[in-house]
């Protein structure tokens, strides 16, 4: 909060109040879809829900009550379960939509200070500034150099200027402030915007499909069309055994169940949707979907210096004015040193935003006897501009007294002022002492210029070199520790920056940066050819005096080189790059609308420490996720082939599972994978592992060969089980119960083993996941109760099992899955070797 430097008032808070009332909030307001409606809509559609509709309807006209009612119960079971997973991918969208509100500066009670746009009222007098988005509809009453970017409204991409003289002199909401400054009073907010109107909104999240939703998709398709390959082929057979179309047909459905994976894409929504909302609760707010895929990936972080590695607080440190010729501290001013201080505060915003803007008003504030500031008014203005940039402002106040002052890089200064060699040499000393301690410098500069045909450009004017202010922005103090996380997990980090090199190297050999001895400017790194940057780019750890094309050329050649490029950036210049980074990261507090509007993520609280915790959890929902897939494929294996096996081959019992006992094994599965693996914590070692290529196929040999002998085994077990009671003549009732058992012991093994393929289960038992105790204790609580409730056992067609036998069946399913705890630890001892 701050008072303004121009006679606005704005509104009080009772105005605030009484013009909400009759106006309501600055919200958009448009007809959503029904969320359940569609949900009920797309599970009607699953091939799961048809096949047990199928079957449960066979029952009936078969005059099987009691399966049919169960598998009707059934498909109320799957509905609740998968109606309550898209409910909560749902809401974590919901609450990623709601969570970052943007904000808006406001002139109330004649001081300017920040609220959430959905807060602003009729009649308010907003702010808007170089590189915010317009929150509301309003007509200027003040602008400096002011123009405007309408794509979104006109469709035409270039910038328009605007004044209270100008015909059209209203700003509109969603548009984006291209250059300068404007105060505008709201006439319309929300639906009574023009872009109300016309019914857009901004806030829709992306619906296109990622690569690994493409994969998986694909995955699940091809099981799709073998399922029905395999239905058609023991349907045929069946029937042409039998020549009973009911019977063979259930028995089709019966397979056809055991192959659909339907538990995946609901798995992958889960996990991504979560995933995000997780991220989002450690103030990392994902804008796409596809950007939790690559977080783990990231091979390289591209980082802003001021206000990401530094805390953005300038505290004005040092001065040096040409005509005294020495460096002293701000209290300490003489009066060419105050004169020099009173030119750097007329370069600034009159509205400051900056830190180090904000630095100049209050310095001059201090030392001056008479404010002069509200006796000027801005006439002209030149935006931060050039390379090196600099910027220009032209006040004057009623008696035709013209203050013309520049500030931006010293080089920029230099270069429009008639400097002798002496005064160059004493420049650069003073430059070259300052910036060793690692402070920012700015060069300050005065000029003349008579009438209003102002010159195209601010380096037509001719300047007097009047000195250097130094800010010091001390480094955040966690960012050592930052910067040795990333190294840790093999992520390369990369400063790119608008400031010098040598307080940018100052900066960096503070905290421990790898590589602060080589450095690229941007003028150095435009004369290179392509080839050329792409091998400069694998030494070169600093890039200082950067713009946007050098920005770009950057990203494009890391990228060029093979790696996954995440990028941070806060102001409008830093759009290009963002957009062309695999991941752009904005800042929440202090980047600008179009920088979040480019970026795929946004770290609220401008805290790169955060970075090192969404790399991990990109790393963690992707590993987790590979988890339960592979869970999936090896316990889909062993079902697919107990049933197909014995009736394929004419076995004693070829209905050795029924449709009741599959949905029963898929209740079970389901909540298991999308449920128990989502909730699993980070392996110990996933930070220390070098970044996943993001071209590396979801589902690559060595994994799904593991979970394919996994699988194998465990219908080893199922079938030597079969067999073995047939041998023993035990009937069938008995067979199904301990095959049966031999598929729920390995399916409990086998979520334990596979909670990780390097640890061993007595370590991953001391994992953190309360829902792997509950999960397993329903599952073993449930099968109980079909072994020891008659009228359960009755139904599902099983029968009590002595000591012996349940204690043969738990062995089996124990055994067919144990011993992969053998290939860990083969593991484990060839990686300590």
């Amino acid at each position: 909060m701050s008072a303004n430097n121009f006679d606005i008032k704005g509104l009080t808070d009772e105005e605030v109040l009484r013009s909400r009332e009759n106006f309501g909030s600055n919200t958009l307001k448009f007809k959503r879809e029904n969320g359940v409606f569609e949900a009920l809509k797309s599970l009607a559609k699953e091939p799961m829900i048809i096949l047990l509709l199928v079957a449960s309807l066979i029952y009936f006209i078969s005059g099987q009550i009691g399966d049919g009612v169960f598998l009707l119960s059934a498909i109320v079971i799957v509905s609740v379960i998968s109606l309550y997973q898209d409910a909560k991918s749902r809401n974590a969208l919901e609450k990623l939509k709601d969570f970052t509100q943007p904000t808006c500066m406001v002139i109330r009670n004649g001081v300017t200070l920040p609220i959430k746009s959905e807060e602003l009222v009729i009649g308010d007098k907003l702010v808007v500034e170089e590189g915010s988005s317009v929150p509301a509809d309003g007509i200027i009453i003040h602008s400096n150099d002011f123009s405007v970017n309408e794509s979104i409204l006109t469709g035409e991409s270039f910038v328009v200027f605007k004044d209270k003289l100008h015909e059209d002199n209203s700003v509109y909401k969603g548009t984006t402030v291209g250059s300068g400054l404007a105060i505008a009073t709201v006439t319309h907010i929300g639906n009574a915007t023009k872009l109300g109107k016309i019914g857009e909104s901004l806030d829709n999240i992306a619906t296109e499909k990622t690569p690994l939703e493409l994969q998986i998709n694909s995955f699940v398709t091809k099981l799709v069309i073998a399922g029905a390959i395999v239905f058609l082929i023991v349907w045929g057979i069946n029937y042409f055994n039998s020549y009973d179309f009911l019977d063979s047909l259930l028995k089709a459905l019966t397979l056809a169940m055991s192959i659909l994976p339907e538990e995946i894409p609901m798995a992958l929504t889960a996990f991504m949707a979560i995933g995000a909302l997780r991220l989002m609760k450690l103030g990392v707010v994902v804008k796409q979907m596809k950007t939790v895929e690559t977080l783990g990936s990231a091979t390289i972080i591209c980082t802003d210096k001021t206000g990401t590695i530094t805390e953005n607080k300038m505290t004005l440190a040092k001065v040096f004015a040409l005509s005294s010729s020495r460096i002293s501290n701000p209290e300490n001013a003489d009066a060419a040193e105050k004169e020099l201080l009173q030119t750097a505060m007329w370069a600034s915003e009159p509205i400051p935003f900056d830190p180090m803007e904000v630095a100049l008003h209050d310095a001059y504030a201090k030392f001056t006897l008479v404010d002069e500031r509200p006796n000027f008014k801005m006439i002209h203005e030149y935006p931060l501009g050039g390379k090196p940039p600099m910027m220009t402002h032209f006040f004057e106040n009623n008696s035709g007294t013209r203050i013309i002052a520049a500030k931006g890089a010293p080089e920029a200064l230099m270069q429009v002022s008639n400097l002798s060699v002496t005064d160059k040499e004493k420049i650069n000393q003073a430059i070259k002492s300052i910036t060793s301690e690692g402070y920012r410098v700015l060069g300050v500069g005065e000029s003349s210029f008579i009438g209003n045909n102002f010159p195209a450009t601010q380096q037509e004017l001719v300047f007097i070199f009047q000195g250097i202010v130094a800010f010091y922005d001390p480094p955040k103090a966690n960012i050592s520790k930052v910067l040795q996380h990333f190294y840790e997990a093999g992520i390369q980090v990369k400063i790119v920056t608008g400031d010098n090199a040598e307080t940018t190297t100052a900066i960096a050999k503070q905290i421990e940066f790898k590589g602060y001895e080589n450095s690229m400017s941007g003028t150095e790194l435009m004369q290179l050819s392509d080839t050329e940057l792409q091998e400069k780019v694998k030494i070169t750890n600093i890039f200082t005096r950067m713009f946007p094309d050098a920005k770009l050329r950057i990203i494009n050649a890391l990228k060029a080189n093979g790696e996954i490029v995440a990028m941070t950036g806060d102001g409008v210049n830093d759009g290009p790059a963002l957009k062309a980074a695999h991941i752009g990261i904005a800042m929440g507090k202090k980047g600008t609308e179009i920088a979040k509007q480019a970026a795929s993520l946004i770290l609220v609280d401008d805290d790169l420490s955060k970075m090192v915790d969404a790399v991990a959890m990109g790393r963690r929902i992707y590993t987790n996720l590979k988890k339960a897939i592979q869970y999936i494929i090896s316990i889909h294996i062993p079902i697919i082939l107990t049933v197909f096996i014995p009736l394929a081959l004419g076995w004693m019992y070829p209905n050795i599972l029924s449709p009741v006992h599959i949905i029963f094994l898929e209740l079970i599965m389901g909540p298991t994978c999308s449920i128990i693996f989502e909730n699993e914590p980070m392996e110990e070692n996933t930070m220390l592992q070098k970044p996943r290529p993001l071209a590396t196929s979801f589902f690559n040999w060595s994994e799904l060969t593991t979970s394919i002998v996994q699988g194998l085994a465990i219908t080893l077990g199922s079938l030597l089980t079969y067999q073995y009671a047939v041998y023993q003549g035990l009937g069938e009732e008995v067979t199904r119960t301990m095959v049966f058992i031999v598929l729920i012991t390995a399916n409990i093994i086998l979520t334990l083993v596979n909670r990780s393929f390097y640890y061993s289960i007595l370590t991953t038992l001391k994992y953190k996941n309360n829902l792997v105790p509950l999960m397993i204790g329903i599952t073993i609580a449930i099968t109980a109760l079909l072994l020891f409730v008659p009228s359960l056992t009755d139904f599902f067609g099983f029968t009590s099992l002595t000591s012996l036998q349940l204690l043969l069946a738990v062995s089996i399913g124990f055994g067919s899955v144990i011993w992969y705890e053998g290939v860990k630890l083969y593991k484990r001892a060839k990686s300590t070797n």
